[in-house]
């Protein structure tokens, strides 16, 4: 059965929580799940509002389900948890700032992400059994999910109170702190739901409700104010000491046990956003700040273990409560410059077909970033956190993007015949691989036929850039395929060149190579050259680097051991870039040079005495560069 229940009936869109044994706990899949529902029925007319419900009777939703965080986080893995954090608060905006009424019924307990859920929509109710609570600070965290939005504009200092006890809110309480908005007694609730199902119409509220009952905490509003007035976690732990009374010893109470770094935090953020500039992406972005953080510098991981995972209800926090400096309180709160929370759309789905030495690294920096992949390689390799398709059809079904890295064009024909029948309509199949130009504009006018898009985007930076993110992209294609792409180059390179129409891509790759084999064998040639004349190869690097003899072969990627900076030539000629991959580059260039009546003299030398290389002498296996211990042991001839 699956954890949630996502359908259209009626005129509503309905999403029913479906984990009723694990007190319905968020997982990330129904974040996601939530989220295309939404993004579906923004634009249907035939869905009026959205009904979010939950089954069984102990709780709408108590939390996020946090074990896979306390997993990968305890293994040094942050990633997940940042990943999963970004979409969920994505997702708590949308639900705020959604264009169609929502309706959520907030039974049992509601807490953490159950907030966060069913707590940012237009119409929220509540009946007798409810008990809203943000109970984050229990478990090191603060509160997230959009919570902070809600404790700041909570009347008075209740938003302190609540965010640093936990305390739990009955319906009457949900409604004056402003974390509910109508009291609907539970035996009415299946006869709202069908009207509102029925119509559509979300003025049937207001005949459902009921008088909302008492709010102990409205009593106690006076009192709360005045204890939870302080600048920092101190002043209050100081206001409390001090008062004696029942309210203020059953929040000390309450306090102890939580950790005093998340409380610190907690009152600071609350602090920062009170104020007429209040808005939930704020509050999101603020929040996402300790996310981020929380795990490598807080007490996330120590308050899991204690509550969740050992259960000995013993957490070792980081600090005392009478001792949390202001400075660890404002690093968390730092801002994250370019990793700062992003409100746009999740990830695309991608298929990746050829996880090499190159499409391993790729696939990996698009995981990182967010995306969905299924992978696919014939060599059986995998990528961590890509699901493994058993064929490239399987991969490339249902994606947003299909991409590919392959051999050859014999081969991308192939692949390309086994993955455009799966694609959804308007997808792109995008090759990085380096083939001939031929093939490249043969797929796009397969692509096209099928009413797909196709990009040829060879790279250039190697197995180094690709690592990095830092390649180089020649693209071929439409205007229109190239920017659905643009996302996923900036993820895996620093630069991405629209060339033109489809095959100008790897037209601009094998001239580019072309040139640069033609180069690397010059300057292999001048170094042997210098040696032979008594000229040092530090002060030839230091004279041609600067002159015009200046070349990316020479300044950067420098032939000679120990010169310039760092390359293949300082690790015994190791391949970044190897030798016959040059001699399949230099024979694409040729072959295009052949079709298109081009005089390419020294590019037909180049592959010549790269061939050789290769076949016949000790370059196979070997960086293209290694051609300079070729010539130091060559006279003329």
């Amino acid at each position: 059965m699956s954890d949630i229940d996502i359908r259209n009936q009626g005129r509503a869109g309905r999403i029913t929580l479906n984990r009723p044994k694990a007190l319905n706990a968020l997982t990330y899949a129904m974040c996601l799940a939530v989220e295309e529902a939404l993004d579906r029925w923004r634009d249907d007319p035939a869905i009026d509002l959205v009904l979010l419900d939950a089954e069984g009777d102990r709780a709408f939703c108590a939390g996020g389900d946090i074990a896979e965080m306390y997993a990968t986080g305890s293994a040094g893995d942050f990633d997940y948890g940042r990943r999963f954090w970004r979409d969920e608060y994505r997702l708590n905006a949308k639900l705020a700032e959604y264009p169609k009424p929502i309706v959520s019924f907030l039974h049992g307990f509601v807490m953490g992400g159950g907030v966060g859920l069913g707590g940012h929509c237009s119409h929220r109710i509540v009946c007798d059994d409810t008990r809203i609570a943000m109970p984050e600070c229990g478990i090191g965290f603060v509160p997230d999910v959009g919570g902070s939005y809600l404790l700041a504009r909570a009347p008075g200092r209740l938003g302190e109170y609540l965010g640093l006890t936990a305390a739990r809110m009955g319906p009457g309480d949900a409604i004056h702190a402003g974390f509910a908005d109508a009291y609907v007694p539970r035996d009415g609730w299946e006869a709202l739901k069908q009207a509102l199902v029925e119509t559509g119409d979300v003025t049937g509220l207001d005949a459902a409700m009921a008088p909302a009952p008492d709010s102990p905490l409205a009593a106690q509003q006076a009192q709360i104010d005045a204890l939870f007035a302080g600048e920092a976690l101190r002043d209050v732990l100081n206001a409390l000491r001090s008062d004696g009374g029942d309210v203020a010893a059953q929040a000390l109470a309450a306090m102890s046990r939580n950790a005093p770094l998340s409380m610190a935090v907690t009152l600071e953020m609350l602090h920062r956003l009170r104020g007429p500039s209040l808005n939930i992406r704020k509050a999101l972005e603020m929040e996402y700040r300790v996310s981020h953080r929380i795990m490598e510098h807080g007490d996330f991981l120590e308050g899991i273990r204690a509550a969740i995972i050992d259960k000995d209800k013993s957490p070792k926090w980081r600090h005392d409560l009478d001792n949390v400096p202001a400075v660890d309180v404002s690093r968390m709160l730092m801002p994250l410059g370019k990793l700062s929370l992003s409100f746009k759309e999740r990830g695309m789905k991608i298929g990746f077909i050829g996880l090499g030495n190159m499409g391993a690294p790729m696939a990996a920096n698009l995981i990182k970033a967010g995306h969905e992949v299924s992978g696919f390689d014939v060599a059986g390799v995998t990528v961590e956190g890509a699901a493994q398709a058993a064929s490239a059809g399987e991969a490339a079904r249902g994606a947003d993007i299909v991409i590919t890295m392959l051999p050859n064009g014999a081969i991308l024909r192939a692949v390309a015949a086994e993955v455009i029948p799966v694609m959804p309509p308007g997808a792109v199949l995008l090759d990085c691989s380096t083939v001939d130009v031929e093939s490249a504009r043969a797929v796009a006018e397969q692509a096209d036929a099928a009413g797909l898009a196709a990009l040829d985007a060879p790279v250039s930076g190697g197995i180094g850039g690709a690592a990095a993110g830092t390649l180089t992209f020649m693209v071929g294609g439409s205007e229109a395929a190239f920017a659905k792409a643009q996302p996923l180059f900036d993820v895996m390179g620093q630069k991405a060149v629209h060339c033109g129409p489809a095959g100008n891509g790897q037209a601009a790759k094998i001239c580019n190579n072309m040139i640069l084999g033609v180069t690397m064998i010059a300057t292999c040639e001048a170094f042997a050259l210098a040696d032979k004349l008594g000229l040092s190869r530090q002060a030839m690097f230091d004279v041609v680097s600067t002159s015009s003899g200046y070349s990316w072969s020479l300044n950067a990627y420098c032939p000679a051991p120990g010169i310039g900076p760092k390359s293949p030539a300082d690790n015994d000629y190791k391949p970044g870039f190897a030798s016959e991959l040059m001699v399949k580059d230099l024979g694409l260039a040729q072959q295009a040079a052949e079709a298109a009546d081009a005089d390419t003299p020294m590019g037909a030398q180049a592959l010549a005495l790269y061939r050789q290389f290769v076949e016949e002498e000790d370059g196979k296996g070997r960086d293209f560069s290694a051609m300079l211990p070729r010539f130091e042991k060559r006279g003329r001839s």
